[in-house]
């Protein structure tokens, strides 16, 4: 056949290509011989066309799964994802859970990321080999990162170059100047489909092959392009991943051969002379080898010239890995480095660009929003930082590679296939080009808090309120620290913002003002005076109790959602024990009490067992638990006001009853948030025993050093402060009613949602609990999920009872103690 007509469709050379051919009508047959031919020759277009045409005529479900791959392969998301939603529900018998993966991976480019979240999850529950099982975690951890991202990187614009640059076919592998009026990149070089004689040598001259083309930026945009002569772009060869030197004066690219649409060979090539006269390329030496060489890039390690590449070749970490070579003189280079890894992983690590001490890449193995993301990773001379993802605007749901920026910084280059951009096949078959633009313009603010007697204030906290459209935004708190009275904000251009300055012995000051109209970097100046609150009244040391008077122990504060005895605690519950110690004939009430915040059974359930967890602490000390009754009362006991609150919280008065109904009415959410925090308490009062007893009160009133969980967030306080956390799916499960002798299994399933590494040093707990998966020895990185399985007998028990699991980490709180982490379980035994 001659004259066939051929659409060629680009994905990057050495990642991304594809050529399509329209079909004819034949028999279903030749169809389906047809679409097996171009499969054999991996023209995947091609092949899925005929598929399709072939399914369409005799309905054969055997060919679902081809089209299903070749539309992922193409990047026909959309329909892909169809194709295996289908698939998949005909899998009564789960026997095609590798295909799980790809759909996973589908969903998670088409935006569904819990979806795409639950079909991984699916995945990995039964996948084996290190390899597939870090690729899937780390796309279930982009996936939860895709969810958390704001949906627009502030200060960072990222647009579409237009259609001077950009055809309907692929555009990649851009390549900025340094003074960013120019940028090289590779495409096709037209925007229309091509006539192609097939019965020659398969490609046409002017139109078929990849080739490097220049565009020059004036005031208005961007010029046409222009090919490169003959000294660059060599006929029948693709010539591409172009990247020219921060000088201008040398110009680094690929010669490549396609079978199909994978890359078979590709060598890099080096020019020099600048734009002007580019003289004959020469292949680089030292570097290409019996594998594929792309995406040269030039760069600077140990005080030496290097070229940085992406490769193939044997001994690396996945299927594409980045290398270093020292250059040795022009054109010829020491022996390949692989980067390590740190930055090399499972999947494909391509398209590197360096500058001034941080490498610019895309990978599909690190965790990403999408296929390939933009990641950057910072050299400090020795060592490389751990890859973080640019974040939203650089990357997609889709691909995002070949990051390239100026000299300055401000201005650079991507290649893309997100919806939108100009696409022949498809709304994401084809790569674009995307420029990026980032702001200049720095403003910020100081702030330094005295006294309305002009003296420096230290320890207070200052709250950075937008406000916009006359809607306040969420604030931004700093605190000037314990040595110092000043802290400072980086400013946003065109926003009102309200600063407000707090500190727990003063009032509060208040100032606004607003970035609006700045248009050169700007530092504000605010100082801001605040007035002693009264000092509250003297605390009697002692003081007298009766039977029924319950008396609030300050100290026993608990993280959000927990129920584990903070350090700070343990003075209190010290005291009881000294005080029960003495009177051996007190029976005592421990009862924990919740704000509003949560439904009536939740709060009840949380401070039953917070009561719980602290007569434990006492039973474990020696008392007899008969003496000591555990009572949550959830949030149906609010509050009294007394004296001393109501000395030290203006906005209250003595006999204020803090009940739901009034803290929401109360003027501030500071006010709401104090009042919450006096009904979050632990108390005991004596039933039985002694009528009357001499305490001293000081010892149970909160310690300086005591800091109010707020019932939220501490988590987030400890991940911020490079601490792991230990987040349960629950931390207490009850079993119900187990008759003795009965076994009962459970896992508990927990992640690390800090930003430090946790290791598991030793889990404890009683002889009934025996442990199938001991994750002890084991860390588990940011992000990394973990499961603790065990078995309980209830052989040896006589009785009901809570029973605790002690976990042990190789890691320190703030305080230099290690961190222990504490889950539950309960039964009722029935005999």
């Amino acid at each position: 056949m001659k004259n066939i007509l051929l659409l060629i469709l680009f994905f990057l050379l050495g990642a991304h290509f594809v050529d399509a051919q329209p079909i004819r009508k034949s028999s279903y047959e030749m169809t389906l011989r047809a679409a097996r031919e171009a499969y054999a020759t991996q023209d995947h277009v091609n092949a899925l066309d005929r598929y399709v045409e072939a399914y369409e005529e005799k309905q054969d479900r055997s060919l679902l799964d081809t089209i299903a791959f070749l539309q992922f392969r193409v990047r026909d998301y959309r329909s892909a994802e169809r194709y295996f939603a289908r698939i998949l529900r005909r899998d009564k018998e789960n026997k095609l859970n590798d295909y799980r993966y790809v759909y996973g991976q589908l969903l998670k480019m088409n935006e569904k990321y819990s979806e795409a979240i639950d079909e991984l999850q699916k995945f990995l529950a039964t996948a084996s080999g290190d390899s597939i099982r870090t690729l899937t975690k780390n796309a279930i951890t982009g996936a939860e990162l895709a969810q958390e991202l704001p949906p627009n990187l502030k200060g960072v614009t990222v647009e579409n170059a237009g259609k001077s640059i950009n055809s309907k076919t692929s555009e990649y592998t851009p390549s900025v100047s340094g003074n960013g009026k120019e940028v090289y990149f590779t495409s096709r070089g037209v925007d229309d489909v091509t006539y192609v004689d097939l019965e020659g040598d398969g490609k046409d001259e002017d139109g078929s092959y990849a080739k490097v083309f220049v565009a020059m930026k004036d005031d208005t945009g961007w010029e046409k392009p222009k090919e490169l002569g003959g000294e660059v772009n060599r006929q029948k060869i693709h010539n591409s991943n172009v990247a020219v030197a921060p000088d201008g004066r040398t110009l680094f690219f690929t010669r490549a051969a396609l079978e199909g649409n994978v890359l078979s060979e590709s060598k890099i090539y080096y020019s020099s002379g600048g734009s002007e006269s580019w003289k004959g390329a020469e292949e680089v030496k030292g570097i290409n080898g019996d594998y594929v060489a792309k995406h040269p890039a030039p760069g600077e390690l140990f005080g030496k010239q290097v070229l940085f590449f992406s490769s193939n070749m044997d001994g690396g970490y996945g299927g594409y890995d980045l290398y270093y070579a020292t250059r040795l003189s022009d054109g010829e280079y020491d022996d390949p480095v692989n980067l390590g890894a740190t930055i090399n992983g499972p999947g494909d690590e391509e398209t590197p660009h360096y500058r001034e001490g941080t490498l610019y890449f895309s990978s599909d193995g690190h965790p990403g929003l999408g296929g390939f993301d933009i990641f950057y990773s910072i050299w400090d001379g020795s060592s490389w930082s751990a890859p973080l993802n640019m974040g939203r605007g650089y990357n997609t749901s889709v691909d995002d590679y070949g990051l390239t920026l100026d000299k300055e910084g401000y201005f650079g280059m991507l290649a893309s296939n997100r919806p939108g951009g100009k696409s022949a096949y498809g709304r994401t078959c084809c790569d674009d080009l995307y420029q990026v633009d980032i702001d200049r313009v720095v403003v910020d603010l100081l702030v330094g808090l005295f006294t309305d007697a002009k003296k420096p204030l230290t320890g207070g906290t200052v709250h950075l309120v937008p406000v916009q459209n006359n809607k306040v935004g969420d604030p931004t708190s700093q605190s000037t620290g314990d040595d110092s009275n000043v802290t400072g904000f980086d400013l946003e251009l065109d926003m009102p913002y309200m600063v407000i300055a707090t500190h727990p012995d003063y009032y509060p000051d208040t100032v606004q003002f607003n970035t609006v109209g700045v248009t050169e970097s700007t530092s504000y100046e605010e100082r801001m005076y605040l007035s002693p609150k009264p000092v509250p009244p003297p605390v009697p040391e002692y003081d007298t109790i009766t039977l029924e008077e319950p008396i609030v122990m300050e100290n026993i504060l608990y993280d959000f959602d927990d129920d584990r005895i903070r350090d700070e605690a343990e003075s209190d519950l010290q005291y009881i024990y000294e005080l029960m110690t003495e009177h051996a004939d007190m029976k005592i009430e421990l009862s924990s009490h919740t704000d509003k915040e949560g439904n009536d059974d939740y709060n009840e359930d949380l401070s039953q067992r917070r009561a719980e967890s602290a007569r434990r602490w006492l039973v474990r000390k020696g008392l007899d638990r008969d003496r000591i009754v555990a009572k949550g009362y959830g949030e149906t006991q609010p509050q009294t006001v007394n004296a001393r609150n109501a000395a030290l919280h203006d906005f209250l008065n003595e006999g204020d009853v803090l009940t739901e109904e009034f803290v929401n009415a109360l003027e501030t959410e500071e006010q709401q948030d104090v009042a919450d925090q006096l009904n979050r308490r632990t108390e005991f009062k004596i039933l039985e025993g002694p009528t009357t007893i001499t305490i001293q009160t000081t010892r149970l009133r909160k310690k300086e050093s005591t800091k109010d969980s707020n019932d939220r967030g501490s988590m987030i306080g400890a991940a911020l402060k490079g601490q792991p956390v230990m987040q349960f799916n629950e931390r207490l499960v009850d079993f119900g009613k187990v008759k003795k002798g009965e076994k009962r299994r459970y896992t508990f399933d927990f992640v690390n949602t800090g930003n430090a590494d946790l290791t598991i040093d030793l889990i404890s707990a009683c002889d009934c609990t025996s442990f199938v998966s001991d994750p002890s020895g084991e860390t588990f990185k940011p992000g990394e999920k973990g499961k603790i399985e065990f078995i309980f007998d209830s052989s040896e028990k006589e009785e009901s009872e809570v029973i605790d699991i002690d976990i042990f980490l190789a890691q320190n709180d703030k305080n230099g103690n290690p961190i222990i982490e504490m889950v539950q379980y309960k039964f009722e035994l029935v005999k």
